[in-house]
């Protein structure tokens, strides 16, 4: 297969960010990467725009940084609690989603991707619960919240099973071997 070594001019996820020298197939650098504009063939004029590129992305990078870690600190801050509607025995009518976190967390005041959140699985029992949020490559914080029932939680009566008359014990019903053989 043909391959082609193109410049990054932009980051692209999975591939590089700017200013990297990389190696892609050669359908993917001419019919993607080249008309959009997101790469560069490697030429000697090119590699001159590279010095330029890495300190933008360095630039770029320490920007990032430092705008996540002070959005983990707003995030501590924050305090999230659920109250959902509960059936007989505590058991929750629905579940609470990434998108459910994502609204508190907007509710107070922290601006942030629906993406960052990762919730696993739905969470679908009453208590505190804990789930990350991973808002850049070097820093993700905990979140803790609480689920607690809206309305008092009632006890479940207890159904015992109805007793088979019809095989009071548990035997083996053979039939006697008869001699017709």
């Amino acid at each position: 297969m043909a391959n082609s070594e193109v410049l990054l001019l932009k980051p692209v996820e999975g591939l590089g960010a700017e200013g990297d020298q990389v190696k892609v197939r050669a359908g993917y650098a001419r019919n993607f990467l080249l008309p959009r504009q997101i790469a560069a063939p490697v030429t000697t004029a090119n590699r001159k725009q590279v010095e330029a590129l890495k300190k933008r992305r360095a630039e770029r990078e320490i920007k990032e940084l430092s705008g996540a870690q002070e959005l983990a600190k707003q995030i501590e801050k924050v305090s999230i609690a659920f109250a959902v509607k509960t059936g007989e025995g505590g058991k929750m009518f629905g579940a609470i989603t990434a998108n459910d976190l994502h609204e508190k967390l907007v509710q107070g005041g922290v601006v942030i991707d629906k993406k960052r959140i990762h919730l696993h699985t739905p969470v679908k029992t009453l208590g505190k619960h804990e789930t990350s949020i991973k808002l850049h490559a070097d820093v993700s914080v905990t979140v803790s919240f609480d689920v607690v029932s809206e309305n008092p939680i009632e006890v479940a009566p207890v159904v015992e099973a109805p007793k088979n008359d019809y095989y009071p014990e548990k035997k083996s019903i053979r039939r006697p071997k008869s001699d017709k053989a």
